[in-house]
């Protein structure tokens, strides 16, 4: 009896496990042990549009996981993305967050019994625009249940874009501003930063044509269909929004990244970057990758 007490009280533990951007070989090392702790995987699917992304989830597992594994799925809430103003836009997140973190709360008390370990395999890493921390957070300041849980990095598609198109995200001396289209779209930072896009929906690069900027640009960065343009954004912004909306028929979805930087200088520095800039397998404003 005093066993059954010990494992009745015992807490509930959860993972959260930033599996990179798409490729089972991004998984650290971190990342493949504590999947192998976790008793059961949680996943909220994206819909039918998005059935890929969970089929690369469970291709992740069978690639690191050598015995049998548990997955629950439940249906990710309608998030609101109609709203413009910051004001409206910040609380259509916070509502989606909670609705979220209701599913998520009825996931960890339904199917993750008193010590067990639970896992949430989150894109990229979880400290970069991803919700499940500030969910976690507010299934916490519920009350309703309790667990520990620890958090382990990933490889964001922000690193994976600069190692794919062989270009580091900082120059001696500068910033790097990372930011969702939407900010950007309210105004380019006149200083001497470059800037990682993310989460732009609508192709804001495409304003910005005429400033001397160079882009780095990655959609599905990681998987199969990975897809991959460079050069001076005047040149080839026609082209990325040519593929980017191919891609996007075709998959039904499109997730992409890119960095923009001004562009070279002078003749040595354009040699440089050229050098640096272009993907392993085009030429500038080219497609690379698989799709290209």
């Amino acid at each position: 009896m005093a066993d059954t007490a010990d494992v009745s009280e015992a807490p509930r533990h959860l993972l959260v496990i930033g599996m990179g951007a798409g490729d089972p070989d991004h998984l650290t090392l971190a990342a493949v042990k504590a999947m192998r702790r976790a008793d059961v995987f949680f996943v909220l699917g994206k819909g039918k549009e998005k059935e890929s992304l969970t089929r690369l989830r469970r291709d992740i597992l069978d690639e690191h996981l050598t015995g049998p594994y548990r997955v629950v799925e439940a249906d990710d809430p309608w998030r609101d993305r109609t709203q413009g103003d910051a004001a409206r836009y910040t609380s259509a997140v916070h509502d989606w967050r909670h609705r979220r973190a209701d599913i998520c709360e009825r996931l960890i008390i339904e199917e993750l019994a008193p010590g067990q370990c639970g896992a949430f395999l989150v894109w990229g890493d979880p400290a970069l625009y991803d919700s499940t921390l500030a969910v976690l957070d507010d299934i916490r300041g519920r009350g309703t249940v309790e667990f520990g849980h620890e958090v382990i990095p990933g490889i964001s598609s922000v690193s994976a874009l600069a190692a794919r198109h062989r270009v580091t995200l900082n120059q001696v001396g500068r910033p790097i501003h990372i930011t969702p289209g939407r900010r950007l779209a309210q105004g380019f930072p006149e200083d001497d930063g470059d800037i990682v896009v993310m989460l732009d929906g609508h192709e804001t690069f495409t304003h910005l044509t005429g400033r001397g900027l160079w882009i780095h640009w990655g959609a599905y960065i990681g998987t199969p269909d990975e897809i991959l343009v460079s050069g001076p954004l005047d040149e080839v912004a026609g082209e990325i929004s040519r593929v980017r909306a191919e891609a996007r028929e075709r998959h039904g979805w499109i997730m992409d990244t890119y960095l923009l930087r001004q562009g070279p200088r002078d003749e040595k520095s354009a040699g440089d970057e050229e050098a640096a800039g272009r993907p392993a397998d085009g030429t500038d404003g080219s497609v690379g990758g698989p799709l290209g």
